[in-house]
């Protein structure tokens, strides 16, 4: 599975479950996870998508690391190969 449709795939599994889910093409701060998923009452949560042999760049791992430190959700889902 390439990196955009297990992208697609997290999408529609996040909407399925109600979540409004924003694909963050350009953004002012390099580095920022390629989704960001929204619902009432929940806490917004940035999901960085890599295909089976991606990995995460170190300004990457810091976005994410200041994206928790400021209280919000942020994982790296990888597809399986």
């Amino acid at each position: 599975m390439t990196e955009s449709q297990y992208q697609s795939k997290i999408m529609k599994e996040y909407e399925a479950d109600g979540w409004y889910v924003l694909k963050l093409i350009t953004t002012n701060k390099n580095g920022i996870p390629d989704l960001l998923a929204l619902k009432k009452g929940m806490v917004p949560q940035f999901i960085e998508v890599k295909g089976a042999k991606g990995k995460t760049s170190a300004l990457q791992d810091y976005r994410i690391k200041e994206l928790k430190k400021n209280g919000f959700k942020a994982e790296v889902r990888t597809a399986s190969s």
